[in-house]
């Protein structure tokens, strides 16, 4: 994907507009991490999500058919 110059000139303007980089760390300040504790990922945390994930996608399977075909051809 090869960007106009009237694109490169905005993208430009933005990354050098204080409003913009006041946005951004403030969007970073707040954003919710769920596995981090103190900078670190807690692995207590992880698990925990993967068991109740996984308890909430398993559902009962379907009882399997036999497989029966009397005319197959390749």
């Amino acid at each position: 994907m090869t960007l106009t110059d009237e694109e490169l000139t905005e993208i430009r303007a933005l990354a050098a507009s204080e409003t913009m980089r006041a946005d951004s760390d403030r969007l970073r300040e707040t954003r919710y991490t769920p596995f981090m504790v103190n900078e670190e990922v807690d692995r207590d945390r992880v698990i925990e999500f993967l068991t109740e994930y996984n308890e909430f996608l398993n559902h009962p399977l379907k009882p399997q058919r036999p497989f029966i075909e009397k005319d197959m051809r390749l």
